[in-house]
């Protein structure tokens, strides 16, 4: 196989994405919330994957004629944006003017973040929430909180992906990555077996989901307040 087909086999990997969105879309339609974020989750792995096998094939070098960066955008604001913030609004867990205003925050400020062109730091983490409403949405679906709750979660994290605040990437971000890859791979798992289950409120996935969620979400933050350990040999 040769190195160029290698790289293009990665940017069709990427593309199923496009084809889980419509999945899941489809399951969204129809009010198959747990399907719908079967989809995500198959989606969101595919996601964690795409970027560390581009850069071990090198697509940038022998497959330019595709922009994977570009790529990865669209399916990520349909499968981060799009249709969790649909989900959100259908199900009626924020019903009303709340949930009209929930869509508007969230596909507004995403369309705004994802073409930011600072939305990466040096270490390769995100600077600002990096509008990934399908985590956001999908643990909102399995603890049911009051929908004053969901928009005070909505709005602060809407506005913090303009705020310079630190925010993990579960693969790209060296600092604390031993803990912070199971984590994201845990989370997977939770979410999934949550939708599995249908969200039932006693599932033990859910404490899973809360869990992984603040760690990923308050990591960031909390390498931007303690110190990193000075490494290099003194000598």
């Amino acid at each position: 196989m040769t190195p160029q087909f290698r790289a293009l086999l990665v940017h069709l990997f990427t593309a199923t994405g496009a084809v889980f969105a419509m999945l899941a879309m489809l399951a969204a339609v129809d009010a198959k919330w747990d399907l719908m974020f079967l989809w995500l989750v198959v989606a969101f792995f595919v996601d964690g994957l795409d970027g560390p096998m581009a850069r071990r094939y090198h697509v940038k070098t022998y497959a330019p004629e595709f922009d994977g960066v570009l790529l990865d955008l669209i399916i990520d604001y349909l499968t981060y944006v799009f249709i969790p913030a649909f989900a959100l609004f259908k199900s009626g867990l924020m019903d009303g003017w709340t949930g009209w205003l929930a869509i508007i925050i969230i596909t507004f400020a995403s369309a705004m973040y994802f073409a930011d062109t600072r939305m990466k730091t040096k270490d390769n983490s995100f600077s600002g929430f990096p509008g990934c409403w399908n985590m956001v949405v999908l643990v909102i679906f399995a603890l049911e909180p009051n929908f004053w709750v969901s928009l005070v979660l909505v709005t602060v994290l809407a506005v913090s992906m303009f705020l310079p605040l630190k925010f993990v990437h579960p693969v790209r971000t060296e600092r604390w990555r031993a803990i912070t890859l199971p984590m994201a791979l845990a989370w997977t798992f939770f979410a999934g077996w949550a939708a599995w289950v249908g969200f039932h409120p006693e599932s033990w996935a859910h404490w899973g989901l809360v869990v992984t969620s603040l760690y990923l979400i308050f990591a960031g933050i909390a390498q931007m307040v303690i110190p990193e350990k000075d490494t290099a040999s003194p000598f």
